[in-house]
């Protein structure tokens, strides 16, 4: 079969037929009397491999080297194909997002163009003073998608960048609640933490619901990052995770100023007496958990402190009836 019939039955061109003979992919075995290039059917069956290869996204080499080296296997390969193409994905990917990021900005010049990619390529430096300085300072003409900012909320592991973006967050336009939930779900806690962080200064039924989901999380700083925040929204569902926080100390100051406020409701306000007075109850406290609840019960309206602390100030902790009794002397004296 001469070269214009093989290029006419399988679709490929003379030119790129003698480029494979030039190669060795694919030489013609035969030639005619005129000198005429010559295919057998085993030159045809070779052609045909070399171009379900090149399907595959192999390159020439590749292909040779598939086809001439017995040490080639194809799974090798194929895995090899594969892992080079997951990572061309994921830079089209990254491309695709970063002109989404673009669009999202509706410039009307090449110059707001310009403005916005230094931003994204600013955030993505490797220096974290240099993203610390994107964060802080986006040209000011420009609409910084939130969506941006949210994203390398949940990348960024240095905390003073990490803050910067937060506060450029909550200033930046649109709606970068979808992106930090996605991140709240994440199976990485540290994106975990970033979003939940994050979500903490957001306001609104939506983020509210993400921060209760949060409260069962195996994770205790996200339990914490949530509670806190809750209870400085006043909600309730927050109670029995900002007791555990002055159980364990650390942030109990925090929680335990919490408390009092959401127990300034009534009908709050027996149910969080009831869960510090049952933690003080538990055979689990020491005696540094019994003073921090103490301390805590404290910061109750004084009709419901009251009763709780003259109890307490005949406990069999030294530490715990001293401090509920030094309280209740107080009382005495500003009431007289």
């Amino acid at each position: 079969m001469l070269i214009g019939d093989v290029a006419r039955r399988s679709g490929v061109s003379t030119r790129m037929l003698r480029h494979y003979d030039s190669l060795g992919l694919v030489r013609p075995t035969g030639r005619t009397s005129g000198g005429y290039r010559e295919y057998s059917d085993e030159d045809v069956r070779r052609l045909f491999h070399v171009e379900g290869l090149r399907s595959l996204g192999l390159s020439l080499r590749q292909i040779a080297r598939a086809l001439q080296d017995p040490a080639c296997t194809p799974a090798g390969l194929v895995h090899d194909l594969i892992r080079r193409t997951e990572e061309r994905l994921d830079r089209e990917r990254e491309l695709l997002d970063r002109l989404r990021m673009v669009a999202d900005t509706s410039p009307t010049g090449w110059a707001d163009v310009l403005r916005i990619t230094e931003l994204i390529t600013g955030l993505d430096s490797p220096s974290a003073a240099l993203r610390q300085r994107s964060a802080l300072a986006p040209a000011a003409e420009v609409r910084v998608p939130a969506e941006l900012l949210a994203g390398a909320v949940l990348a960024e592991a240095d905390p003073n960048v990490a803050g910067a973006l937060r506060w450029a967050l909550g200033r930046a336009d649109g709606d970068a609640l979808a992106t930090l939930t996605s991140g709240a779900r994440s199976e990485n806690v540290d994106i975990r933490r970033r979003a939940i962080q994050a979500i903490a200064e957001l306001t609104g039924d939506e983020a509210t619901a993400v921060l209760v989901d949060a409260l069962d999380d195996p994770d205790p700083t996200v339990r914490r990052h949530a509670a806190l925040a809750l209870g400085a929204h006043g909600e309730v569902a927050a109670v029995p995770a900002l007791v555990d926080l002055v159980v364990e100390g650390g942030h109990d100051v925090e929680a335990a100023e919490h408390l009092g406020a959401l127990a300034t409701e009534p009908a709050r306000a027996d149910r969080i007496v009831s869960a510090l007075v049952d933690q003080l109850a538990a055979p689990t406290a020491d005696s540094a958990a019994r003073s921090r609840l103490t301390q805590a019960i404290l910061e109750l309206p004084r009709t419901v402190a009251q009763p709780v602390l003259r109890r307490l100030s005949r406990d069999g902790d030294p530490v715990v009836a001293w401090t509920a009794a030094a309280y209740l002397e107080d009382e005495d004296a500003t009431s007289r």
